[in-house]
């Protein structure tokens, strides 16, 4: 059950620990560069939109075994799941539409055309190198979508020199994984693979009820089960000095059990693929030219209890892709200004069991394009920076949308900075939007947003921290009108507070989070200033480790304050706090073991209604990684 003191010993904890704070990674790792707030290589300390990096040192030692536990508690981040390992789970920035956040793969955009999300449950992170958040809008730099902000995952890549690794794990529910790969990288060119397998017995998904048609509207009081196995290769050539050439693909194949009816489905098969190519020609130092291709699928298959021995079981299928294209110039002026330019093409298709029609004219619709045509400059004048960006999108289904941002940064004394960042936004509808059977609108419009977003930070030699403020407004929000069909009827007014740090201090690594949301329905009528449904108002999140020796310790605590399940806050789910605990032993340079216990005080709790979460799990691994 919830404990408030637990969460308020969690917060207190993570509040002392902020002074010391900025960013949630090590302080020394502020040097690191980032790409996708501005689409260009920036460090880390330089970014003037709020960002986050997690390098895969932080994920491994993590030991999260799902990229939902990784990003959960991160600054600005709530997320839902319905029912433990694999099941669906969506995440959402500031308080925005969990559809409201861009997804990057490698650059390559990826989500359903027909749903609108992206399935973070099956993105394996043992295939994850590093993720990148920029947290507020990006619209002006790649279109729909990015309201609330961008969230851009890079996987395993080769490295200088040959480096192998293999890890074997096992833990509660029946756990089982497997991964392994190598990675090579010579004068010239690079190569490397990565697989991966998990499978679990899962737990019961959802309590519902079949009598109360609550819930998953049935009853079936059994573990659900996951399954997922995947594959990356990522591979490069310096073909000159001048010209590069890349490749990557992602594949990621996913079964999946959960409670549901004969009509819904209760299994499904879910497959993740990314696939894509870039060409990089710098004929100078100040001039880079980069082409980018790629193809994002996403494919469900939904059925009841084992449709390959009842094709009447058969439910439905949903595969969508995106084929995608995109041309960037980047044109330094001295070493102080920056000037980028470039145009993206991207196509959504859907092959459904479903006829998509366009009710207003009676055809049916499976395609639509959308080009977009950018301009950014970034520049800095003494102690001062500036990035201005601004961007067309012209669309099959909504027309040409305009979208900009403005950023400033004053540096001052003693290592503080101060930036104050303006944006805005928009999302265009999805295909079950605008055309679902019965209940698509296709006169909908995009949705619309502006931001305003101060922050305030320090850098030390060993430690940071960090504020921002921020305000975003949401207008023609989809939502179902008194017919139940979406309609461009609801508004949303969100302020936030963020608090982020870091220190290395007597030789333990500390990162710290807080943040504060305030989402607000601002909708006339009797839902109006409620809470927007299953937005927890508070987060944070306190991580610590320690070497000793051959001995790695560390303890992660999470806390978030209680939510409503829907738009009339009349279901109220409870606040909740969990701790877990991690430890790894060097065995060898080349070996080690690592063993994790995650909810230790086995906290029973809820993110959505009905759907239940994993009580306390333990959790060991064999790991060997060897580099020459």
């Amino acid at each position: 059950m919830y404990s408030r003191h637990s969460l308020s010993l969690l917060t207190t904890a993570v509040a002392l620990a902020l002074p010391f704070a900025a960013h949630a990674q090590n302080a020394t790792d502020l040097d690191e560069v980032v790409v996708t707030g501005t689409r260009t290589d920036v460090a880390l300390q330089d970014s003037l939109a709020p960002t986050q990096l997690i390098t895969r040192e932080e994920i491994e030692r993590s030991q999260s075994r799902s990229l939902v536990d990784l990003l959960k508690g991160r600054a600005g981040i709530g997320f839902t799941n319905q029912g433990g390992l694999g099941k669906l789970s969506s995440l959402n920035i500031r308080g925005t539409e969990s559809d409201h956040v861009l997804v990057l793969v490698d650059g390559i955009r990826i989500g359903s055309a027909t749903a609108g999300l992206a399935s973070f449950q099956d993105l394996p992170v043992d295939q994850i190198e590093r993720i990148e958040i920029v947290r507020g809008p990006r619209s002006s730099l790649y279109g729909s979508e990015a309201i609330g902000g961008v969230i851009q995952i890079f996987t395993r890549r080769g490295t200088q020199g040959l480096s192998r690794e293999l890890r074997l794990g096992g833990g509660s529910h029946n756990l089982r994984e497997a991964s392994g790969g190598f990675a090579y990288g010579g004068e010239r060119g690079w190569i490397g693979a990565n697989a991966a397998y998990q499978e679990t017995d899962g737990i019961n998904a959802c309590r519902g009820s079949g009598t109360l048609f609550q819930g998953c509207f049935t009853d079936e009081p059994d573990d659900d089960g996951y399954r997922n196995v995947s594959l990356n290769v990522r591979a490069g050539y310096r073909l000159t000095d001048a010209l590069t050439l890349e490749g990557h693909a992602l594949n990621a194949d996913a079964f999946n059990e959960f409670d549901g009816s004969i009509y819904g489905g209760n299994e499904a098969d879910n497959v993740q693929q990314v696939l894509g190519s870039k060409l990089t020609w710098k004929p100078s130092a100040a001039t880079t030219l980069t082409a980018q291709v790629g193809r994002a699928s996403d494919k469900s298959h939904n059925y009841y209890n084992d449709a390959s021995s009842s094709p009447s079981a058969d439910i439905s299928t949903f595969d969508t892709r995106r084929d995608t294209a995109s041309l960037q110039g980047d044109f330094a002026f001295g070493e102080q200004h920056l000037l980028s330019a470039g145009a993206d093409w991207q196509r959504d298709e859907v092959t459904s069991s479903v006829d998509f029609v366009n009710d207003t004219v009676g055809v049916p619709v499976n395609r639509r394009d959308n080009t977009g045509v950018f301009i950014e400059y970034q520049g800095r004048f003494g102690a001062q920076q500036v990035q201005a960006s601004v961007r067309n999108d012209d669309n099959d289904q909504f027309g040409n949308h305009v979208t900009g941002n403005l950023g400033w940064g004053l540096g001052f004394g003693g290592g503080f900075k101060l930036t104050v960042n303006a944006g805005t936004g928009f999302k265009a509808p999805t295909f079950n939007d605008l055309y679902y059977p019965f209940s698509g609108n296709a006169l909908l419009e995009p949705e619309r947003s502006k931001t305003l977003d101060i922050g305030l930070s320090q850098y030390g030699d060993a430690w940071n921290w960090g504020v921002n403020v921020y305000e975003t407004r949401i207008k023609d929000l989809i939502a179902l009108d008194s017919n139940w069909l979406p309609a461009n009827t609801d508004e949303a007014r969100i302020r936030g507070l963020e608090l982020t740090g870091a220190v290395t201090l007597a030789g333990f690594d500390i990162a710290a989070q807080v943040s504060h949301t305030d989402p607000r329905n601002h909708t006339a009528g009797a839902n109006y200033d409620n809470l927007l449904a299953r937005r927890a108002r508070n987060t944070a999140r306190l991580d610590v480790d320690r070497s000793f020796g051959d001995f790695r310790i560390g303890v992660t605590g999470y806390g978030a304050s209680h939510r409503y399940d829907n738009a009339a806050n009349s279901v109220r789910l409870a606040g909740y706090g969990t701790l877990d605990l991690r430890l790894e032993y060097a065995i060898t340079d080349e070996w080690s073991l690592q063993a994790r216990a995650s909810n230790v005080f086995d906290r029973e709790y809820e993110t959505i209604a009905w759907y239940n979460q994993p009580g306390r799990e333990y959790g060991l691994s064999l790991r060997y990684s060897a580099r020459d």
